[in-house]
């Protein structure tokens, strides 16, 4: 009788499971509007919602992600693995949640997993449309049916025409006074006027209260809404060159008219990162549609790579301006 009991336990087990991760299908919507990037991703909802199916779920995801993931990238698979473990206790607390802000390849991956391990939708917003760093909110489909309220927005403005400033000089002025990195969304540089930043909201009344100096010019901060954020397209200026091999000192080398022992040093000193992870080995191979970017001299982004007849290779770089 026993034995009985525990294969029938065991049946309704294994049924339950199939059930929670058999693929289904997804409608994936795109919404944009003049001030906000949305992406949201309606995911296919169980038959019940009770505790013990959300319970369910749970453990029929637990131990999957790994699987799932296809970034080779530690830092950006570890992050997902944070962002799918919000993702589960969005739901089974029937609540939204959100991250901070996110750098593509892990709003990218992250997505693409909670879309096949929670029933929930997924929201992801950077300010604009064009935004690069986004915060993404996940939670049930029926908790969240509008867009939430969590990225905001200040200017900075100086005389910065006889002294300009990089996004470097922006950003490490704002990190100087003791906000992180993934609190912050894009910045948008404006020439002679400065610059328009994306934040978290709780964080909007410190920084114009705080910051009051970029490089060697005196600011001032405000608060300002998303509808006038002022987005042009980034200037770019193309060329190829070609290289024995497509590692990353090679091609960064080129991009940036540096020299390879000068770009060793860099990649020694952390300040090297190929797609936002920052890379420590100067053999890495770069693939076309890579961004590598060099703190000091900006990104460069990868074009088409071909093969020559002697062997080498023919790569299109796009140096951003």
């Amino acid at each position: 009788m026993a034995a009985a009991t525990g294969f029938a336990s065991h049946s309704v087990l294994r049924r339950t499971l199939q059930e929670f991760v058999a693929p289904r299908s997804v409608s994936i919507s795109y919404k944009f509007s003049h001030f906000r990037t949305l992406l949201s991703v309606p995911l296919s909802t169980s038959p019940s919602s009770s505790a013990a199916g959300i319970c369910q779920l749970a453990q029929a995801t637990k131990g999957d992600v790994d699987g799932l993931l296809r970034v080779g990238d530690k830092n950006v698979n570890e992050a997902v693995k944070h962002i799918v473990e919000l993702g589960r206790r969005a739901s089974s607390r029937r609540e939204v949640l959100h991250t901070d802000f996110l750098t593509p390849p892990v709003l990218k991956e992250s997505m693409l997993v909670l879309e096949k391990l929670a029933d929930i939708k997924t929201v992801a917003q950077g300010g604009y449309p064009q935004a690069e760093r986004c915060r993404l909110s996940v939670g049930p489909a029926q908790t969240l049916t509008t867009d939430p309220d969590i990225v905001s927005a200040f200017s900075i403005t100086g005389n910065f025409g006889f002294q300009p400033c990089s996004h470097g000089d922006f950003l490490g002025a704002i990190l100087g006074t003791g906000i992180a990195r993934e609190k912050l969304g894009d910045i948008l540089l404006q020439g002679e006027k400065g610059a328009q930043v994306l934040i978290v909201p709780e964080l909007i009344d410190f920084i114009t209260s705080t910051l009051d100096k970029v490089g060697n010019v005196p600011v001032t901060c405000k608060r300002i809404p998303l509808l006038v954020l002022e987005y042009e397209p980034p200037r770019t200026k193309t060329f190829k060159t070609v290289e024995a091999s497509v590692r990353v000192d090679a091609i960064a080398s080129a991009g940036f008219k540096i020299s390879r022992t000068k770009l060793a040093d860099l990649i020694s000193d952390g300040d090297v990162r190929v797609n936002w992870t920052t890379v420590t080995k100067s053999n890495t191979t770069i693939k076309a549609g890579d961004i590598i970017s060099v703190s000091g001299k900006g990104r460069l982004k990868i074009g088409e790579i071909n093969p020559t007849k002697k062997g080498k290779f023919a790569v299109e770089l796009i140096r951003y301006l």
